[in-house]
């Protein structure tokens, strides 16, 4: 078993490296020593996100969609089985018509929606670019925009939702979501 280079090893290694005689002709150079790092500079294991275990009466997780779905979402080369606009609606109503739509939709077999919430009231809601990132600047988001996306990870969403992107301009952009509903399990 190898065991870890010490900081005690560098002068071996220093000693060993002088002793070396490169092979004629053959153009290499001297190695260098290795460089002793601060703890500072170490690599330190990823970070590993906590996954909380679900029981069995709790719904899963998002798990968001396969990559081909989301490649044909980007392109905005979906077929959307119903949507949803929520503009002009306060908060507290729209997140009641959210889940029951979803709920409703889901039941009838559906499988991608599309959730229009609008933009926001933001001198930047008029220029929206397309990607999944760009949603998340605070100066352009509404509020609804904004809690969307936290309500479909609550439990009684996940329940119908399995995953969720930014739409494509076509389909309102930034201030819509693709939403994947999950499938009924007969019994």
């Amino acid at each position: 078993m190898k065991r870890p280079f010490q900081v005690g090893d560098h002068g071996l290694w220093d000693d060993i490296v002088r002793t070396v005689k490169p092979l004629s002709g053959s153009g290499r150079k001297k190695p260098a020593a290795p460089k002793i790092l601060s703890p500072k500079h170490v690599a330190q294991p990823p970070i590993q996100p906590i996954v909380p275990h679900f029981s069995k009466s709790s719904p899963p997780p998002i798990s968001g969609f396969d990559r081909r779905t989301a490649q044909k979402l980007t392109r905005g080369n979906v077929e959307i089985d119903g949507r949803i606009d929520l503009h002009g609606t306060s908060v507290e109503a729209a997140r009641g018509h959210l889940l029951h739509f979803l709920a409703s939709r889901r039941h009838r077999g559906d499988r991608t929606v599309l959730v229009i919430t609008g933009k926001g009231d933001s001198p930047f809601a008029r220029h929206t670019l397309h990607g999944s990132q760009h949603f998340h600047a605070p100066e352009r988001q509404g509020r609804l925009r904004r809690h969307v996306p936290e309500w479909f990870h609550e439990p009684e969403f996940r329940a119908h939702v399995t995953g969720f992107q930014p739409a494509h301009p076509k389909h309102g952009g930034g201030g819509a979501f693709y939403v994947k509903l999950r499938r009924i399990r007969e019994q």
